[in-house]
């Protein structure tokens, strides 16, 4: 992961996500982009547009600029010692359309953002910029819930249901993600009863750990008749730092991230999650 892009709106959200990345990959040399977006001209009432899955700022293209400047002055100051090259844009374009040409001219590996957590997420499916972002660009996104502190991420969760056969791009974010902190996989299987595999789940299964085989990694399944509540009941008992799922397999990806209503659920509001792609 060389080249990581955050979309900016200068909220403390976006902040946190920032902090958060400069303390993840501390010692590294990486290409840093920040990009703010703003929008031209009139936008018509299109059903396919959610109001709060684009951006719409007031600002015009100098004050953005003033503003990414400021935030660079603001890395330099708090992390004087931090070894990233910063790169700062403003583009006037509507949201996942300026992040999706911004992903592509730049070679973007990783996006980082922030999101307000359970209501940014939970409210909506493509409700909040993140959730547009994970859902709509096909680029592995890192989310940082507003609540979320830095730990050292020593336990990474991957919740699946093993029903997909994982392709090689998903195989090599994971185990470079990993990688930066020797974080240990803990991959996780939430049944509602039985823990009896079909197949074809065993044959993905058994895959998926012979592609893991250079990382830490272990296979848990737990019981519960809700798959948000067994989530949580995992991440409380292993002290899961980082949850990890692929975007593909969007009912399953979408009840956990999007819909957590149950009861004292919240690690969709504390716990930072990463959205794989093929």
């Amino acid at each position: 992961m060389q080249r990581i892009l955050f979309p900016t709106d200068f909220s403390e959200n976006s902040w946190n996500a920032i902090a958060y990345a400069l303390h993840f990959f501390k010692g590294e040399k990486l290409q840093f982009h920040f990009l703010h977006l703003g929008i031209s001209g009139m936008v018509e009432n299109d059903k396919n547009l959610h109001p709060q899955g684009i951006s719409v700022s007031n600002l015009l293209s100098k004050g953005a600029f003033q503003k990414l400047e400021e935030l660079k002055e603001k890395i330099d100051n708090l992390y004087p010692h931090h070894e990233h090259t910063i790169h700062l844009h403003f583009e006037s374009s509507l949201f996942i359309e300026g992040i999706r040409k911004y992903v592509k001219a730049h070679d973007i590996d990783l996006i980082i953002m922030g999101t307000k957590g359970a209501s940014g997420i939970k409210e909506a499916t493509l409700g909040s910029h993140a959730g547009a972002v994970i859902t709509r660009v096909k680029c592995p996104t890192l989310v940082i819930p507003e609540k979320a502190a830095y730990q050292t991420p020593a336990s990474v969760a991957f919740p699946t249901d093993f029903n997909i056969l994982y392709k090689d791009k998903i195989i090599k974010t994971l185990k470079e993600f990993s990688s930066y902190h020797e974080s240990s996989l803990k991959i996780l299987r939430v049944v509602r009863k039985g823990s009896k595999l079909e197949d074809d789940q065993i044959k993905n299964r058994d895959f998926l750990s012979s592609s893991l085989q250079e990382v830490n990694h272990s296979f848990h399944w737990i019981q519960s008749p809700e798959l948000e509540k067994g989530l949580q009941e995992f991440i409380d008992s292993m002290g899961v730092n980082i949850i990890a799922m692929v975007g593909k397999n969007l009912n399953f990806f979408q009840r956990l991230l999007f819909k957590p209503t149950i009861a004292k659920i919240s690690y969709h509001t504390d716990i930072p999650f990463l959205v794989l792609h093929e």
